[in-house]
């Protein structure tokens, strides 16, 4: 008779925002180089770096490229005994012309409606539009838990990029990611099981995460 194989064991990842910045919920930094964590955010990411360390096992750190994201990723590999790597899939969405632009004046906008009711549609002025960003955030993780299969891995990121991520393991259109809400240093978990992604919590900013695991 033939031996029963068991089934993978699922990939767990720990879709980790940075922390605050000096600019955070003002204007849109997209990919500016310079941007770094305000005290406040450095106080997040240790606070996260805590909570993350209370698991069992984890077997990798990765991180977006910029500064901010860096910076957050740095006291959870401390934690953790492990250097954090970078990964450029993870990195923010592009926002071309609107890089560096104060929100309050984005908001009244007339594109400003499509990029918060339509944004599948949308593309950043000679930049990247969300549907290429949500293709590209979702190949890094796919990329990525399949280096780690039966494993858990930490991915430090950004809050559009996260969210589309999320939209994407939930079955929701692109066009409904703006209802997600990820916070500065919240971490967002989602577990690969053989039928696909499991959303285990979502924008958690305090409690034990221990206890996650699909019912």
């Amino acid at each position: 008779m033939a031996r029963k194989t068991s089934p993978p064991k699922p990939t767990t990842v720990l879709l980790v925002r940075h922390g605050t910045t000096t600019t955070t919920g003002k204007v849109l930094p997209g990919r500016a180089k310079g941007l770094h964590l305000a005290d406040t955010g450095v106080a997040q990411a240790q606070r996260a770096a805590a909570r993350i360390a209370e698991l069992t096992r984890v077997d990798a750190v990765y991180c977006s490229p910029l500064e901010r994201a860096r910076e957050t990723a740095a006291p959870i590999g401390k934690a953790l005994g492990m250097r954090p790597k970078v990964e450029r899939g993870l990195i923010e969405c592009d926002f071309g012309d609107w890089t560096g632009a104060d929100l309050q004046k984005l908001m009244k906008l007339p594109e400003w409606q499509s990029v918060q009711r339509a944004p599948s549609t949308f593309r950043f002025p000679d930049g990247e539009s969300f549907t290429e960003m949500q293709v590209r955030i979702v190949s890094a993780l796919d990329k990525l838990r399949s280096q780690h299969p039966g494993g858990t891995i930490v991915c430090v990121s950004h809050a559009d990029p996260i969210k589309a991520a999320v939209a994407h393991a939930v079955g929701t259109h692109l066009d409904l990611f703006q209802r997600i809400v990820i916070s500065t240093c919240s971490i967002s978990v989602m577990s690969w099981t053989p039928a696909g992604p499991v959303v285990l919590a979502v924008n958690s900013t305090g409690e034990s995460l221990k206890e996650l695991a699909p019912s």
